[in-house]
């Protein structure tokens, strides 16, 4: 019995030492955090074990945990919620019952999750869709766009570009009484990518130029290109999103095959033809230098990857990679990084290179932040950054929108 005993103890030690990350000394609601991460680290442990054993695909254990925090289509006493599809795309609308003195605006949401994971029916995102449409008197529109890697690139980005041009019309615009000149599209993580490269399409299509005013990007990724920025270097293992669970995810948008992932995590993974790119997202040139720290810049490893993958050199998957001339035309932007996020560099670059172009951008950086903050809003995961993350952006729509 005793020595039972011993050994689930070394074996409960050794499980808690593998998900162990220790937190930044000036992260907000530490022990909060610290839970969050130990549940997305023994999430990861549980999906990858069931994959290696062949039980079930890595991805599709983590989409049946995501999924527990669906939520249905419940109006209230100020917003009508209404599930129903777009242009053959599922759709959540939230409609503000009071009668408008005007035309209302809209806000297009777009859900993250690395393009494998998410939907608009995630709690913490109704709440945040619905306060959204209660305080601003607006009309919100939820996309649940196609998930990899049963639908890969570009099937999440050809979906919210059918639901934004289907609700852009005159008539569906007059329906639900918003103002055609007061539309932002938003996204978060994965979300703001899609965000980002939706806008950049729409404004550089002269059938549709003009007709988005803002975009609002949530600590967004933006490349897939370099793997090694700073930020993916100091905050590999998190908290929450590690480099390799990113990767592993963001993989299955382009493809199944493991290699790919694999070529990532070393950073060996583009094409020789791709270098003119990297000029996008050197980072020695486009990060502030109090992000640069001690990192020496290093550039990839070009064509050791034998099999070919073009989506790889494809703007529509990274929105960081288009020219300057592409950026000029984007509307007001919003963007918010967190500073302990794995991702905060390529919104960093992002936003240096659309202030170089002229375009108005208002950054909202949260020292104390973490990545997929506005995901925490709602008990027993509940995080006041998402909170402070969520009033500062409906601050910002109240000024702009």
């Amino acid at each position: 019995m005793g020595f039972k005993a011993l050994c689930f103890g070394l074996l409960c030690v050794s499980f808690l030492s593998y998900i162990y990350t220790p937190m930044p000394d000036n992260i907000e609601e530490t022990w909060k955090v610290m839970a969050l991460d130990a549940i997305a680290k023994t999430c990861n442990l549980v999906a990858t074990l069931c994959d290696i054993i062949g039980l079930m695909k890595y991805e599709d254990v983590l989409v049946i945990l995501a999924s527990v925090h669906f939520t249905k289509a419940v109006s209230d006493e100020n917003i009508t919620v209404i599930d129903t599809d777009f242009s053959d795309i599922p759709v959540r609308l939230y409609l503000p019952k009071r009668k408008p003195e005007r035309q209302r605006p809209a806000v297009i949401f777009i859900h993250g999750g690395a393009f494998v994971l998410g939907s608009y029916k995630i709690a913490a995102y109704d709440d945040l869709n619905r306060w959204t449409a209660n305080k601003l008197d607006a009309v919100v529109v939820g996309i649940d766009y196609r998930l990899a890697p049963q639908y890969p690139f570009p099937a999440a980005l050809e979906d919210c570009v059918h639901v934004i041009k289907f609700f852009l019309q005159k008539n569906i615009l007059a329906n639900y009484r918003v103002d055609p000149t007061r539309i932002c599209i938003m996204g978060d993580s994965s979300g703001g990518a899609l965000a980002a490269t939706v806008t950049q399409l729409l404004q550089n299509d002269p059938s549709f130029r003009g007709r988005i005013k803002a975009q609002a990007l949530m600590y967004p990724g933006l490349q897939l290109l370099d793997t090694l920025l700073p930020s993916h270097q100091e905050y590999q293992h998190g908290p929450i999103l590690t480099r390799e669970m990113l990767i592993k995810l963001v993989c299955l948008y382009v493809t199944e095959d493991k290699v790919l992932p694999q070529a990532a995590l070393r950073n060996e993974h583009m094409p020789t033809e791709s270098r003119h790119l990297f000029k996008f997202v050197n980072w020695s040139d486009f990060l502030p230098e109090k992000y640069k720290k001690n990192y020496v810049y290093t550039e990839p490893v070009l064509g050791k990857l034998n099999a070919s993958y073009p989506v790889l050199v494809d703007s529509r998957l990274c929105p960081l990679i288009v020219n300057d001339t592409q950026l000029q035309s984007l509307p007001l932007t919003y963007i918010v990084t967190c500073e302990h996020d794995l991702l905060r560099d390529d919104s960093l670059i992002y936003i240096s290179r659309l202030r170089n172009v002229g375009v108005k951008v208002t950054h909202e950086h949260i020292e104390k932040g973490i990545h997929g903050a506005l995901s925490f809003t709602r008990a027993p995961v509940f995080l006041n950054l998402g909170l402070k993350i969520r009033d500062k952006y409906i601050n910002w729509l109240e000024e702009n929108l």
